[in-house]
C-alpha cells in the first residue's frame, strides 16, 4: 500500500469505529427512554387499579399516555374513544384512531375515489381534481388546522379520509340522479357511514369508532351553513367540525382554481372582494382561512368555538355563491352532468330487472350481495350505483347498451 492508501485506511477505519460508536450509545439512550417510560406507565396504570405484572405497556398505551401530554384539554384523546359498532381487541402498536384512518386508506372505497369526479369530469385533463386529490386536500388542511389547536390530528385524519367515501360517480350529478331515481333523502354523507357500517370489505364493513362514524355522518349538509349552529347538526367533537371546514376551504379553492384552467370562467368574473381579501393564488387563498379558523377560535363559556374574522368569512361565502352560480351550474359544466344522469339512471333501472346482474357485480366490487330479507332491491341497486367510479359506469353502459359487431 502507497503512504496515501494507508492514510485513507487509517481515517476510515476511525470514522468506522466513531460511528459505530455513536450508534451504540444512541441505542442505549433509546433503550432507557423506552424502558423509563414504560416503567412510568406501569406505575400510573398500577396507581389506579390496573394490573400489568404479566405484560408491560404496549406501544399504544405508550403513546395514549403521550397524548394526554400534548393534546389540548378540548381534544378527543383516543383513550376515551366511545368505541366501535363491534367490540374487539386493540391493537398493540395503533390508537383506534389511527388504526380507523388505515383501514380506510386500505379500502376498496378509498382506491375508487381516484376515478370519481369532484367537478369536472376527470376525462377533461390530468390536472383536474378527482375526488381522491379533493380528499387528500381535505385532510392536509384539516391535519394542519387541529396540529395548529393542539386537538387529535389522528381523529381528523381518519374523518377526512374517510368523508367522501360514499360519493357518487360523476360528483354532485351523480347524487342528484339518485335523489329522483331512489330518494329525495339520499345524500353522499350517509351514503359514506353506510359504506364504512355495512357495504365494504365484502359487507363486513370497517368498523370504525364512533368519533370518526359521527364526523363522516355530518361533514356535510350540502349548501347548509359554513359553521353550523343547529343542535345535531355538526360533529360530537372538535376535530369533526374541523373536517366540515376544511372541506369547504378545500372545494373554494381547488374548484376556483379548475374553473380557471378549463376557462369555465376568467379571473376578471371572480368578485373582487374574494380576490382582495382571500389572495390571488391558491395557496394565499388557502394559508389566508387556515390562519383566520385557527387565529379567532378558541375557549367559550367552557367550549372551544370555531369561529373567522367577519371580512375574511363573509369574502368566502361570496366566494362560495359564485361558484355556485358561475360553474356548477354553468351551461358547459350542467350539460354533462345531464348526460351522466341519464347513464346512471339507466343503469338502474336496468339492475332493477335483473337482479342475477346485480348480485354479478355487487360481487365484482368485493361489496354485500343483496339479500332481500335484509335489504330492498332500490337499496342494494343505489349502493351500486353509488359505488361506481366515472369509468366504470361509462364501461358497463357501453358493455350493456351499445350495439356491437359480430363480423
Amino acid at each position: 500500500m502507497t503512504v496515501i492508501e494507508k492514510y485513507l485506511y487509517k481515517i476510515l477505519t476511525i470514522c468506522t469505529i466513531v460511528f459505530l460508536t455513536r450508534s451504540y450509545f444512541i441505542l442505549i439512550i433509546c433503550d432507557g427512554y423506552m424502558t423509563f417510560a414504560r416503567t412510568t406507565l406501569t406505575e400510573e396504570l398500577e396507581t389506579e387499579g390496573v394490573s400489568t405484572k404479566n405484560k408491560p405497556p404496549s406501544i399504544r398505551e405508550l403513546f395514549q399516555k403521550r397524548e394526554q401530554g400534548f393534546l389540548s384539554e378540548f381534544a378527543c384523546p383516543s383513550s376515551k374513544s366511545a368505541g366501535r359498532l363491534r367490540q374487539e381487541d386493540p391493537c398493540s402498536i395503533r390508537t383506534p384512531f389511527q388504526l380507523d384512518r388505515d383501514r380506510i386508506v386500505y379500502s376498496n372505497a378509498f382506491r375508487r375515489l381516484k376515478h370519481k369526479t369532484q367537478v369536472f369530469l376527470s376525462p377533461m385533463g390530468d390536472h383536474y381534481r378527482t375526488r381522491l386529490t379533493h380528499t387528500l386536500e381535505v385532510s392536509e388542511i384539516a391535519r394542519n388546522i387541529a396540529r395548529a389547536m393542539s386537538l387529535n390530528e389522528d381523529l381528523t385524519e381518519a374523518i377526512a379520509l374517510g368523508h367522501d367515501l360514499g360519493h357518487t360517480p360523476f360528483g354532485h350529478g351523480g347524487e342528484t340522479a339518485l335523489k329522483e331515481i331512489f330518494s329525495p333523502d339520499f345524500s353522499h354523507q350517509e351514503q359514506s357511514l353506510r359504506v364504512v357500517d355495512t357495504l365494504d370489505n365484502k359487507g363486513l364493513g370497517l368498523n370504525l369508532t364512533h368519533e370518526v362514524r359521527d364526523g363522516i355522518l355530518k361533514h356535510s349538509k350540502g349548501f347548509g351553513d359554513i359553521m353550523p349552529t343547529t343542535p345535531g347538526e355538526a360533529a360530537s367533537t372538535v376535530e369533526g367540525k374541523i373536517v366540515r371546514i376544511a372541506d369547504i376551504i378545500a372545494y373554494l379553492n381547488h374548484d376556483l382554481d379548475d374553473a380557471l384552467r378549463s376557462r369555465v370562467i376568467t379571473r376578471n368574473e371572480v368578485p373582487a372582494v374574494c380576490v382582495d381579501k382571500l389572495g390571488t393564488s391558491h395557496s394565499k387563498r388557502a394559508k389566508t382561512m387556515i390562519e383566520e379558523l385557527v387565529y379567532n377560535s378558541g375557549p367559550e363559556d367552557g367550549n372551544f368555538k370555531l369561529s373567522m374574522g367577519g371580512e375574511i368569512f363573509s369574502a368566502m361565502t361570496v366566494l362560495r355563491q359564485f361558484l355556485y352560480d358561475q360553474v356548477y351550474r354553468s351551461p358547459s359544466v350542467h350539460k354533462e352532468f345531464i348526460k351522466a344522469k341519464k347513464v346512471l339512471i339507466e343503469l338502474y333501472h336496468y339492475f332493477m330487472d335483473n337482479t342475477e346482474k346485480l348480485q354479478q357485480e355487487l360481487a365484482k366490487m368485493e361489496m354485500a350481495h343483496w339479500d332481500p330479507q335484509e335489504t330492498s332491491l332500490e337499496r342494494s341497486v343505489c349502493d351500486l350505483i353509488a359505488s361506481m367510479t366515472d369509468r366504470y359506469a361509462l364501461n358497463l353502459y357501453a358493455k350493456l347498451f351499445f350495439p356491437r359487431s359480430h363480423f
